[in-house]
């Protein structure tokens, strides 16, 4: 699935070719999204293309080395919106569940 993504502008960040997360939300998010597309709740390619779109958002609003950049915020959003579209959670559980996300694990 996001080897399909390689080199293209929604592309993961890596670090010597492996996946790069800085915060543990990240990591989680990530899953989350690979998880509901093998469980068939979207295709693929329909993250894909929210992800792109969110992308394109943060570049249409901000300077191209706006040091507030954050992949993983634009992958949030996009498979927030791709859930709540597809009306597999509502928004109430979803803002429970973002802030479990968020809540750092030690």
């Amino acid at each position: 699935m996001t080897a399909s993504m390689l080199g293209n502008q929604d592309a993961p960040p890596r670090s010597n070719g492996e996946l790069l997360f800085q915060i543990d939300w990240e990591s989680r998010a990530f899953g989350v999204a690979i998880a509901l597309s093998k469980k068939g709740h979207y295709e693929w390619e329909d993250f894909r293309q929210e992800l792109i779109a969110s992308i394109a958002e943060w570049e249409a609003n901000h300077c191209q080395d706006d040091p507030n950049w954050d992949y993983y915020q634009r992958w949030l959003l996009a498979l927030e919106r791709l859930v709540c579209e597809l009306e597999l959670i509502d928004i109430e559980e979803l803002e429970t569940r973002t802030q479990q996300l968020l809540k750092p694990t030690f």
